[in-house]
C-alpha cells in the first residue's frame, strides 16, 4: 500500500510572506504525523524561499516517522545533508526563476555529477532518491547511479486536460513504475496530486510513497491541517482497496464518471 509523506514547504511559504514565526512548518509536521502521515518531506532550496536551514534541523529532532530532504545536488546542500542526516535525500532540479519544480531531474544528461552526489550521500549512510520524469532512459540512469529510490514526476498527469490526455499520462506512470521495479529499484511518486486525482496514481502497483504538499496545505486553509492530511490518507487507502479489482486506468474511469 502506498504511504503518504506530507510536504510542509508551503506552510513555510505563508510564514515567509511576513518573515515572522508563524505558521510553523515544524508544528505542521507534528500534526501531519498525528493525522496518519508516514513521513515528512521538505525542500531546502538554494534561494531559501520557504524552508530555512533551522527548520530542517528542527524537523530532524521532532519528526518521529521519517524525514525526506529534497535538494539540489550541489556541494552546499550535500554538506547540510551530512550534518542533518535525514532518513532520505531526494535530488531535484532547481531554477531560481521557477515558481515550483517544473520537471524531473535530467539524470541521464548530468550522469557523472548526479552519480557522484548519490555515492557521497550513500557513503554517509543515507537513502537516496532521484526525482525524474517517467521516461525509460531516466529510469535506467537512476539505476546506474546506484540510488535506492526514484520518484516519478506526476505533474504532466496532474496538469493534463481531458480524459484522453490524463489516460495517456497515467499510462506512462504505470509503465514506468513497472519498468523500474523490473530493474530492481523502488518507486515513489509526486507533484500536483490532490484529492481529485490521487487515486489512480495511488493504485499503481508497487508505488511505495506519495509525496504531496501544496494541495494538502491549500485544503488545510479551509478545513484544518489534521483533517486535510487525514482525508488524503483515506483517499490513498481507498485506492489501495480498489486496486485489488481494478487497474489504475479503470480506477481513473470510475473516478472521472
Amino acid at each position: 500500500m502506498a504511504k503518504l509523506c506530507v510536504n510542509i514547504d508551503h506552510v513555510a511559504t505563508v510564514r515567509q510572506a511576513r518573515r515572522i514565526s508563524e505558521p510553523d512548518p515544524v508544528a505542521a509536521a507534528v500534526l501531519a504525523e498525528l493525522a496518519g502521515a508516514a513521513g515528512i518531506t521538505c525542500h531546502l532550496r538554494e534561494d531559501r524561499r520557504h524552508i530555512q536551514d533551522a527548520d530542517v534541523f528542527r524537523l530532524k529532532e521532532i519528526v518521529k516517522t521519517r524525514l525526506n530532504l529534497e535538494m539540489a545536488a550541489v556541494p552546499e546542500m550535500l554538506d547540510i545533508a551530512e550534518k542533518v542526516r535525514p532518513h532520505m535525500v531526494m535530488f531535484v532540479p532547481e531554477r531560481r526563476q521557477e515558481i515550483t519544480t517544473e520537471g524531473g531531474l535530467d539524470v541521464a544528461g548530468n550522469f557523472e555529477r548526479v552519480r557522484e552526489a548519490t555515492l557521497r550521500m550513500k557513503a554517509a549512510g543515507l537513502l537516496v532518491s532521484l526525482f525524474i520524469d517517467p521516461e525509460p532512459s531516466q529510469i535506467e540512469a537512476v539505476v546506474r547511479c546506484g540510488a535506492d529510490f526514484l520518484e516519478l514526476h506526476t505533474g504532466a498527469y496532474a496538469n493534463a486536460v481531458g480524459e484522453k490526455a490524463r489516460r495517456a499520462e497515467l499510462k506512462k506512470l504505470v509503465e514506468s513504475a513497472a519498468y523500474a521495479q523490473r530493474l530492481g529499484i523502488r518507486v515513489n511518486a509526486g507533484h500536483g496530486l490532490n484529492l481529485r486525482n490521487v487515486m489512480p496514481v495511488a493504485a499503481i502497483r508497487g508505488i511505495h510513497e506519495l509525496h504531496i504538499g501544496h494541495s494538502i496545505v491549500a485544503h488545510a486553509v479551509l478545513v484544518g491541517f489534521e483533517r486535510a492530511v487525514r482525508e488524503m490518507v483515506e483517499s490513498i487507502a481507498r485506492a489501495e482497496q480498489l486496486a485489488v479489482n481494478y487497474s489504475p486506468e479503470e480506477i481513473l474511469a470510475l473516478h472521472s464518471a
